[in-house]
């Protein structure tokens, strides 16, 4: 992967051995092996024993979980919130386990449509609950920083599994709970 790296930076017409470049190769080696390790994470290993019988049956929210992914065309940083909720049947998760789910699909090649699905499919999986959404809203640098250069412009993508897609009223409820804000 270096040799490549160092390959891209003589093609933009730099040279690869200057003080500046010449470690460039190992660090961005690096950078994207974390930026993509979502491909060999392990699911079960990530829930491990957080999942818990409840009998709890009302929606569980985790909102504004900070995202960074890159997007597979142009290999440029999407950067976001993602909210996340499930309506448990019988079993819940540990909080915390929600946002490492999010990061395992993040740290991937993504497009936001597949990334906000895989989120609420996964969860869906291993929750089996009455129901899962998940709404991502992101800036892609792609569009900023290049092409249109619209710097300002927000893509929101959302799935909504069982109950959450059903029922109307649980849909509703779940996006008046993510727009408003603690002013606290």
């Amino acid at each position: 992967m270096q040799e490549s790296i160092k390959k891209i930076l003589q093609g933009l017409g730099e040279d690869s051995e200057r003080e500046g470049l010449k470690d460039t190769p190992k660090r961005v080696e690096k950078s994207l092996k974390f930026l993509t390790s979502g491909y060999t994470a392990d699911i079960d290993q990530l829930v491990n024993d957080a999942l818990f019988s409840e009998s709890y049956d009302e929606m569980v929210i985790v909102k504004d979980i900070d995202l960074f992914s890159m997007c597979e065309h142009h290999m440029l940083p999407f950067i976001g919130k993602a909210h996340v909720a499930y309506i448990p049947k019988g079993k819940i998760i540990g909080l915390s386990k929600i946002p490492r789910l999010v990061d395992v699909f993040a740290r991937r090649l993504q497009v936001q449509e597949r990334l906000t699905t895989q989120i609420a499919q996964c969860l869906n999986d291993v929750l089996k609950p009455q129901g899962v959404a998940v709404v991502i809203e992101a800036m892609h640098l792609c569009m900023a920083m290049r092409g249109v250069e619209k710097q300002n412009s927000f893509t929101t993508s959302s799935a909504m599994l069982g109950c959450f897609k059903d029922d109307a009223r649980t849909r509703s409820e779940f996006l008046s709970l993510i727009r408003s804000r603690n002013n606290g």
